[in-house]
Formats: C-alpha cells, structure tokens, sequence
C-alpha cells in the first residue's frame, strides 16, 4: 500500500511543476519558473524513493533522494531571494 503514496506523491508533485510551468508561460513571472522547477525536483526525489523502497529495497539510494531534495529547495530559496524586492 506504500508504494501507491510514494506514486501518488511523485504524480501531485509532477502536476504541480508542469501548472506553474504553465503559469509561467503566460505571465513570465519568474517566481512561478523557480516553483515549478523545485516542484519538479521534488516529484524525481519521490520517484527516487518510489525506485529506492519499493523496486530496488537492496540497494540503498538514501544520499542521493537527499541531494535531489536539496538541490530542489536551493533552487525555490534562491529564486525567492532573487525575485525579493
């Protein structure tokens, strides 16, 4: 019953990334492009846990869900300092 969470996750966060993307298109505001990229990080460390915990339970993927974690939430932080007025 897990892995349906660890889906679903992955697919809200995916959904959320692409509507801002398409947010983005239209207003160019660029606070919606850095959402959406952190949206979307967030929706591949999901998948990577879904791949982690549930497809490959032996090899251990803990450090890189981390890093992919991380490198979405650098992401949204330094967009919102850059589009802070």
């Amino acid at each position: 019953m897990i892995f349906v969470v660890y889906i679903l996750c992955s697919f809200v966060g995916l959904l959320c990334g692409i509507l801002l993307l398409r947010a983005y298109r239209t207003s160019r505001m660029r606070l919606l492009l850095w959402s959406s990229l952190c949206f979307l990080g967030l929706a591949v460390s999901n998948m990577i846990t879904f791949i982690d915990l549930v497809i490959f339970p032996e090899v251990d993927l803990y450090e890189f869900r981390l890093y992919v974690s991380a490198v979405a939430m650098v992401l949204l932080v330094f967009g919102l300092i850059w589009d802070s007025e």
